[in-house]
């Protein structure tokens, strides 16, 4: 299989390590798939090369997702796919252009360098060029899952740009101490800021625009200063301090009954 992977970083990368047969690389930055090319023993090609592939792979930030696909999809003679974190722009603009085509959308819920994990997929028209790349991804011992568009972005709004919201606020909000002082709350807290800001700045600069999970995260921060603030009813903070509780049980019990649902019964 030939594929060509459109966005030299670090993504697009994991792909090309993943997925089986030859790949090339074009990117905005010429060096930047030079480079990738390199590293996986491919090729680079022009951006605007009219070379044509069986598979093409957009590996590009959400914010330009639809504007990829537009400007590749005439290069894939049979496949068109995206690894680029939303799945209803993706999904629809893949129709739009590619609409003979196999086409998927998957999602690896990791950085790269943290693989194999979970990889989420939207087959809006499989065939046997995406089930081999899903194939390869569940070979390389990823686990690999159906979901629909609606569930999967509604589930990146909660599950990313919520939580990164949280921890970048936390990170903007403390103030250096002693490491003596920290608590175990706090300890975990600073590990999780130290990761996400260990990323790159426009990959979670891309989840917020396109999610939006900072706005619910405020939102939240200051009902919880109002709760707590003098003219507050005495019970406020309290009511809201289990609401959290009961929400976070309720994730974690739903979770529980999907592991058991899933478990093999031989076992």
């Amino acid at each position: 299989m030939t594929t060509l992977v459109v966005g030299a970083g670090a993504m697009g990368r994991w792909v090309a390590e993943t997925v089986p047969g030859e790949v090339a690389f074009t990117d905005t930055d010429p060096a930047a798939a030079e480079a990738a090319a390199t590293a996986v023993d491919g090729r680079a090609v022009a951006l605007d090369s009219e070379e044509t592939f069986e598979a093409v792979c957009l590996a590009v930030p959400m914010t330009v997702a639809a504007d990829a696909i537009a400007a590749h999809a005439a290069k894939a003679e049979t496949a068109i796919y995206d690894v680029t974190g939303e799945m209803a722009t993706p999904v629809e603009a893949m129709r739009a252009h590619a609409p003979a085509l196999e086409r998927t959308s998957f999602h690896p819920l990791f950085a790269p360098e943290n693989a194999p994990g979970n990889v989420a997929v939207v087959a809006d028209a499989a065939g046997p060029v995406t089930d081999g790349v899903r194939d390869a991804m569940a070979a390389a011992g990823n686990d690999v899952f159906e979901t629909t568009v609606t569930e999967h972005d509604e589930a990146m709004r909660s599950v990313q740009a919520k939580a990164h919201a949280a921890v970048l606020a936390y990170g903007l909000a403390a103030e250096d101490v002693d490491d003596r002082f920290h608590t175990p709350v706090s300890s975990a807290l600073d590990d999780l800021v130290a990761q996400v800001t260990g990323g790159e700045d426009h990959v979670y600069a891309s989840i917020q625009r396109v999610f939006d999970g900072a706005t619910d995260v405020a939102d939240a921060a200051r009902r919880l200063a109002d709760a707590a603030g003098e003219d507050a009813a005495e019970d406020a903070f309290a009511d809201l301090y289990r609401e959290a509780g009961r929400h976070h049980h309720e994730q974690r019990a739903q979770r529980d009954d999907t592991d058991t649902d899933n478990e093999d019964p031989q076992e």
